[in-house]
């Protein structure tokens, strides 16, 4: 191995990350703060693990999105060579995944198990409740969720319910699970929750993943919720080998089930935890880190830092008054086109002028839109993060699951989808007897359906239901295999629609008509789209325009897997960022504009109930807001504008704009610039007149000496 770690200090590593690297033989708790290196750390905690002689099957790195799994895999990958190959570094959720295909047999589970999306976890709820309201189903999601991210049944949960909706919630949760059982199928949330269920309740499980795991690392650690602590607690045993790598200043997922708790367990769990700080911020410049101090200074502490840097102090951080989101707009374009013509003085940054390079940070979605339509008249190219990608639309999710299930009649989930969307009279009872049946004769659901036997175990109705959709599917499968070139693409596709009535499907299952409309033409978008790559016109691999042979649509539909592949190649494009403060966490840009720093936007509506009951509950969101303000500007490296609204739209409304609390947390000294968009425009206008006054002067003083020289010879 070529990785050698016995001095870190030669790896570029500071005294603190050296400490973290080369602790290994107990509970290790790493206080990563906002740029101070913590994949760098992990990374070579693997090698330094390695190098000790732990086997590369041993070592797991968990994180939480499989964008930082990725990036993990290869700096690992980049720093230690082929024996990072042997490595499990995924995400919770895909090791809840390993596990339960390798155990879960105990739990009745067959190994082909098939894992539901939240929108196919909205129609089995609609379903178990009986109701048609998608907005309904969606809550008694979020309210399922959040009690098995607590490790609570449908049972347990009926216990805990608070009122008579609760305990709804907690019947249609019974049914839910039910459901899922009968489907031989899982929710992102059972993915956490039956692991643990597998470690608490079978202790030969349980010691074969202990003797597995040797030491397990946890990258953001702050966001993990309590059933996650406590899979990680039975993974590690008692000996407790992990190292845990969080900050408690950028917890700002606790709307999905993450507690802080979490971190105020591990010293009292593992009372010999070493506790280790990184303070030092390798990303931003020091006026940015004072306004990040000052403005997580108000939070109680769990482990108290404070960050710097040796970057210098760098520019001022701007606050920028405008009068609506319009003229906000419209001075963040006057802000990026300046900063690229080097009108303003960058000692620090100068190179930094891409597009790439800047971003805008908001709190909601809904705030982009301004920003959009700007940025499309100033013909600045930009990309839209932490919004939906139109491939994780539900309609889009629709008929690629019929795409899927016409290539590989096996995928259970596929099936489920597309036999229930849209409705065809085939009801739960009937796909969890075929399940059973499937499971019975270790078969597909679609192979099962066709089977002999099967008229014994359901009615002959059912059956016939059944037959009639699996005869469609082949039957599709047949003409997609002859359907060459984009027009012919395009009949297919809309011969199929129609055969299925989709568009119905679409406007039955909305209240807004406008809302149906809307998923109407994203359909229309994507069969264009579809025809265009059997026309040849699209490339597979790139999503690049070019001139190609023409494809069946077949050959098209094999190639659906590289939609998302497509859609991760986004972020190289050389555009802005317009993104929520959500999506931005782990990123960095070296300009970034914080928008509609406003209260009742950031922090999000601050309001206190007449009696006083939720004060607690407001003080820990306040406490939450004000991380998310703290990951806002950590995202900066060079040059960061904090702006606020005089007038904000509410609703139908506009309302006088009051300056978020934040803004005067920051610390507004000497050091922080107000900037008034207005003089700044009029100091552009006159530096600008003045280069072109300049120049025309110099043109003349050339053209006199060549007159004057002409005129001597």
């Amino acid at each position: 191995m070529s990785f050698s770690p016995a001095s870190p200090a030669a790896h570029g590593l500071n005294l603190a990350q050296q400490e973290a690297v080369n602790y290994m033989h107990g509970p290790c708790l790493v206080l990563a703060g906002a740029g101070s290196g913590k994949t760098r750390v992990i990374t070579h905690k693997i090698g330094r693990l390695l190098q000790a002689g732990l086997p590369a099957a041993n070592i797991a790195a968990i994180t939480f999105t499989n964008k930082a799994a990725a990036e993990m895999r290869e700096r690992a990958k980049s720093l230690i060579g082929k024996a990072a190959k042997g490595l499990v570094i995924c995400t919770f959720h895909a090791l809840g995944v390993r596990m339960l295909r390798e155990d879960g047999a105990v739990l009745g589970l067959k190994p082909q198990f098939s894992i539901l999306d939240s929108d196919d976890v909205t129609s089995i709820l609609k379903d178990a409740g009986g109701s048609v309201d998608a907005a309904t189903a969606r809550q008694w999601q979020w309210t399922i969720s959040a009690w098995k991210s607590q490790g609570l049944n449908a049972a347990q949960a009926e216990g805990v319910a608070n009122g008579d909706e609760e305990r709804l919630i907690a019947r249609v949760m019974a049914r839910y699970e039910e459901r899922l059982a009968a489907y031989q199928s899982v929710d992102f949330d059972d993915l956490i929750g039956m692991p643990l269920k597998l470690l608490k309740e079978h202790e030969a499980v349980r010691n074969k993943w202990q003797q597995t795991m040797g030491h397990v690392l946890v990258d953001e650690y702050q966001d993990t919720n309590a059933t996650q602590y406590e899979v990680l607690k039975l993974l590690v045993g008692e000996r407790g080998r992990f190292t845990a790598v969080g900050d408690d200043d950028q917890s700002i997922y606790g709307w999905r089930g993450a507690t802080l708790d979490n971190l105020k367990k591990l010293p009292v769990d593992y009372p010999t935890l070493r506790v280790i700080k990184l303070e030092q911020n390798y990303r931003s410049t020091s006026a940015i880190l004072r306004a990040a101090n000052n403005v997580i200074a108000p939070n109680p502490k769990l482990f108290p830092k404070t960050l710097f840097s040796e970057l210098g102090e760098g520019e001022p951080v701007r606050v920028v008054d405008c009068d609506s989101e319009e003229h906000e707009a419209e001075r963040v374009v006057a802000r990026i086109q300046s900063l690229r013509a080097g009108a303003e003085l960058q000692p620090a940054g100068a190179q930094y002028k891409e597009w790439k390079d800047f971003c805008v940070l908001y709190r909601a979605n809904h705030m982009a839109k301004p920003f959009e339509k700007a940025f499309r008249k100033a013909q600045i190219p930009y990309k839209v993060s932490g919004g939906q990608s139109f491939f994780d639309r539900a309609e889009i999710k629709d008929l690629c699951s019929w795409m899927v299930l016409m290539i590989n009649n096996d995928n259970n989930a596929a099936f489920i989808r597309s036999i229930k969307t849209p409705k065809r009279g085939i009801g739960h009872t009937t796909l969890g007897a075929l399940s059973t049946f499937a499971d019975q004769y270790k078969l597909s659901m679609f192979e099962a359906l066709f089977s002999h036997s099967l008229s014994a175990a359901l009615p002959a109705k059912a059956v016939a239901s059944l037959h009639e959709f699996g005869r469609y599917i082949n039957d599709l499968e047949y003409r997609a295999k002859r359907t060459v070139g984009a027009e012919d693409a395009r009949s297919f596709l809309n011969d199929w629609l129609k055969e299925i009535d989709y568009e119905k499907h679409l406007y039955d299952g909305e209240d807004s008509e406008k809302v149906a409309a809307a998923r109407w033409n994203n359909v229309m978008d994507f069969c264009d789209w579809m025809a265009q790559r059997c026309g040849g016109q699209i490339d597979d691999a790139a999503g690049a325009t070019t001139a190609r042979e023409t494809k069946t649509m077949l050959e098209v539909v094999q190639t659906i897997a590289l939609l998302s592949t497509i859609s991760e190649r986004e972020g190289d494009q050389n555009v802005v960022t317009l993104s929520t403060l959500h999506a931005s966490k782990g990123l960095e840009w070296p300009h970034v504009v914080l928008a509609g720093c406003n209260e009742g936007l950031l922090p999000f509506k601050m309001e206190e109930d007449k009696d006083g009951s939720n004060t607690e509950d407001l003080a820990l969101r306040l406490q939450e807001e004000r991380r998310l303000m703290y990951v806002g500007i950590t995202r900066a490296q060079r040059t960061l504008a904090v702006n606020w609204l005089r007038r904000r739209k509410k609703n139908r409304e506009t309302v006088a704009g009051i300056p978020s609390r934040f803004i005067a947390e920051m610390g507004l000294d000497k050091t922080t610039v107000k900037e008034d968009p207005r003089e700044k425009i009029k100091a552009l206008r006159a530096e600008f007149a003045k280069r072109a006054a300049d120049s025309a002067a110099a043109n003349s003083l050339a053209e006199a000496a060549r007159d004057a020289s002409q005129a001597g010879t």
